[in-house]
């Protein structure tokens, strides 16, 4: 009977409690409102429907907390329903890992703050046996109001916010969470308030909901400095969702509610605009932020200027940072970087330079990125006392990229003592070398075949705790295979990929050369296939290895089907694709098919070069057709072409084999004459012509008559000193 009657009692206290905060909500309904704009009627209206109901469930004491048992009531909320609930109220389950999970027990300590506070703004939410509330929406905003207003602490009101979310096993309405986002700004928990932005652009991303969460927002601020910042970080969630075009449109919305994003925001925007290739709009808005007296400033600028110079209009670019005065905005440092970078990458130093020296006239320093762009840009064209010239106007620091800029030139130039030297410098002066100055100097000793040294530098790599990079490897790659050691290659190869590291189109492609020269065709068409599995695209470069490596086997017939396949798909072809296949052709005496190769060539405006013109002129002379090769040597003589030395000694050499001395001669002064000079193997080639001359002495006649030659020319030498020194001296033409 006592048990009973407790439970009674309970129960009626829990009832008493319910309708008093019901009574409460009519009393406050008057301060409540000074939340809410009367903008949008639909927004604001929340009516109860006439069956409404509601259950109550008992309150369970525990030992060591409380535990809400409580459920709303069925709402209807009109004009924008769907950003709310469903029809009762009753939202899907909260996100896992946000909130408290539902098993989670409240802190104690916190909750019996949170019922000290708000019992003195008169919610009465404890009895001795626990409490009772109905939730929705009204009163969840109600408390959050109070309990700000109370203690000023808007980590306080978020737990509650997070608890009474989770308790009820329901989402918050849209309105909740906008007012919740408003405390949270004004209690300076900026970061907080980002992550509720961003829960409902994902949640809301439709065009619709975009309008209505701009309207929610407004509806329930309490101060507009608050407002302007909470609608910032709404444009910038949009931002960071990837949807450029609502938060554009948010954006200039904001304008009528007389307040507009932060200049941190614009340049977001601005940024997302022109990363999405709608520069139209980023200007028209930049326009706009003109027009609301928002200081446009050198960083906004140069936003555009990047733009322009990133897809190769540097010529707007470089207007535009001119220009820069007429918007009333001194250009800075970055905004002649973007310019005078871009300059350099396009070899234009002369007018890079003297637009480095326009800067420094108008008071504006260079930094250190902007010399180091430069003085690289210098190195690059071999224009080094230049960039020492730079280095020592602006007495600028010396740094990894300066160093990097010098060693690569010295690497390119196959100076490899000055470039050690320099590295062994930076090393001493407490610059530690990065993983583009060891593959530098790598690459360097690889292209002038000093695998070991390339080693050496490899392994003060590694002890250094240097990760090499993909290029690093392919360096390597390519040493062994142009030295034809294949198994070390493709040890590298496999040993790259064992690191972790996913080989690029020029790995493969390097590889596959290397493979493709040894006529290891099993082993291109697998590294083919492995490419296709790893998601690397094939380019021309290996398309071009790949019909070189048939043709080298023989296989032309197959390299061609390939070339037609390749058209078919509309493949970009090169010219060094249709030589592949006309030098397949002229070595199997084939010139039908050459020249078939050669017409379908020009037909898809893909013009001959020296080396095409090479290949079909070798062919000739194999076969002995030296008027036919003449002939296309005069004709490769109209179209502009200007032969070089391979050229010119497979000519002669053809013409000294079918004994016709004068003609090769003749070439021998053409050669000259165009600032070509003859080496051992022209002087090899006149040797064979006066063999089959039956002269007595081939080599001592070739020797005058090449004298003779050269003396017509004013050219002065000993020749036998003379071709000691030319290249070539252990090659042999065939006889």
């Amino acid at each position: 009977m006592f048990t009973l009657l407790r439970l009674l009692m309970t129960g009626l206290l829990s009832i008493i409690n319910v309708y008093a905060s019901q009574l409460k909500l009519i009393f406050r309904r008057r301060s409540t409102l000074r939340y809410y704009s009367s903008v949008n009627s639909a927004l604001s209206s929340i009516i109860l429907s006439e069956d409404e109901t509601s259950t109550l469930e008992d309150t369970v004491a525990a030992d060591n907390g409380f535990f809400l048992s409580a459920k709303s009531y069925p709402t209807d909320f009109r004009g924008i329903n769907e950003l709310y609930c469903g029809e009762d109220d009753v939202c899907e389950p909260v996100d896992t890992g946000f909130l408290f999970s539902i098993n989670e027990r409240p802190d104690e300590d916190e909750m019996k703050r949170l019922m000290l506070i708000l019992a003195k703004r008169g919610w009465n939410l404890g009895c001795q046996n626990g409490y009772n509330i109905y939730l929705n929406q009204l009163n969840t905003i109600e408390l959050l109001n109070d309990l700000f207003e109370e203690t000023l602490d808007a980590k306080l009101v978020l737990y509650f916010f997070k608890w009474s979310e989770c308790c009820s096993g329901s989402k918050h309405t849209v309105r909740t969470i906008c007012r919740m986002i408003h405390i949270l700004v004004s209690g300076n928990l900026n970061h907080r308030a980002v992550d509720l932005i961003l829960r409902l652009v994902r949640n809301h991303g439709d065009e619709e909901s975009c309008d209505s969460l701009l309207e929610v927002l407004y509806e329930t601020h309490s101060e507009i400095r608050v407002l302007e910042t909470t609608c910032s970080m709404l444009v910038n969630g949009y931002i960071q969702e990837g949807m450029v075009n609502m938060a554009l449109k948010i954006a200039c919305q904001m304008k009528h509610l007389n307040i507009f994003p932060s200049n941190g925001v614009c340049n977001s925007l601005l940024q997302a605009l022109l990363g999405s290739k709608q520069l139209e709009l980023a200007w028209d808005f930049l326009e706009v932020m003109r027009t609301r007296g928002m200081g446009l400033n050198a960083a906004m600028m140069s936003l555009f200027i990047n733009k322009y110079c990133s897809e190769g209009d540097l010529e707007s670019g470089w207007k535009l940072l001119l220009e820069m005065k007429i918007y009333g905005i001194q250009p800075d440092v970055v905004s002649f970087t973007i310019v005078i970078n871009s300059l350099c990458k396009m070899s234009y130093l002369n007018e890079a330079t003297a637009l480095l020296f326009k800067m420094t006239q108008l008071g504006i320093s260079p930094d250190p990125v902007l010399l180091s762009s430069i003085i690289d840009g210098h190195c690059k064209l071999g224009q080094t006392e230049v960039a020492i010239s730079i280095l020592k106007i602006f007495n600028t620091p010396l740094n990894i990229f300066i160093y990097n800029s010098f060693i690569s030139k010295l690497c390119t130039d196959g100076n490899m003592a000055e470039a050690s030297s320099l590295f062994h410098e930076m090393s001493m002066l407490g610059l530690l070398p990065d993983c583009f100055c060891y593959s530098t100097i790598i690459d360097g000793y690889c292209k002038v075949r000093d695998i070991d040294r390339a080693f050496q530098y490899f392994g003060k790599m590694l002890k250094n705790g240097i990760t090499p990079c993909v290029t690093t490897y392919t360096s390597l790659i390519d040493a062994y295979c142009k030295s034809g050691n294949m198994e070390m290659a493709e040890y590298s190869f496999h040993k790259m990929i064992s690191e972790g590291l996913a080989p690029d189109i020029v790995t493969f492609n390097t590889l596959m050369d290397g493979f493709g020269r040894k006529g290891h065709l099993q082993k291109v068409f697998g590294l083919l296939d492995m490419m296709n599995s790893s998601n690397v695209s094939p380019d021309i470069v290996t398309y071009n290895t790949l019909i070189h490596s048939l043709v080298t086997r023989g296989f032309v017939i197959e390299a061609k089907e390939i070339l037609f396949e390749l058209i078919k798909r509309g493949f970009s072809l090169d010219v060094v694709t249709f030589t592949n296949l006309i030098d397949g052709f002229s070595k199997k005496g084939n010139f039908e098919e050459a020249f078939f190769v050669w017409f379908y060539m020009s037909e898809h405006d893909v013009k001959p070069d020296v080396v095409t013109c090479s290949a079909l002129l070798n062919g000739y002379c194999r076969e002995r057709r030296i008027e036919e090769a003449n002939v296309l040597f005069h004709k490769m003589l109209n179209i502009g072409l200007r032969p070089d030395l391979i050229l010119y000694n497979t000519l002669i050499h053809g013409h000294c084999s079918f004994g016709s001395l004068d003609d090769a001669c003749t070439l021998i002064s053409m050669m000259i004459e165009h600032g070509i000079f003859p080496n051992n193997i022209t002087h090899q080639a006149l040797v064979l012509g006066f063999r089959k001359k039956r002269v007595m002495n081939p080599v001592e006649t070739a020797n005058l008559k090449l004298q003779q030659i050269l003396l017509k020319y004013g050219i002065h030498v000993d020749v036998d000193e003379y071709l000691r020194e030319q290249p070539g001296s252990c090659k042999q033409l065939p006889a």
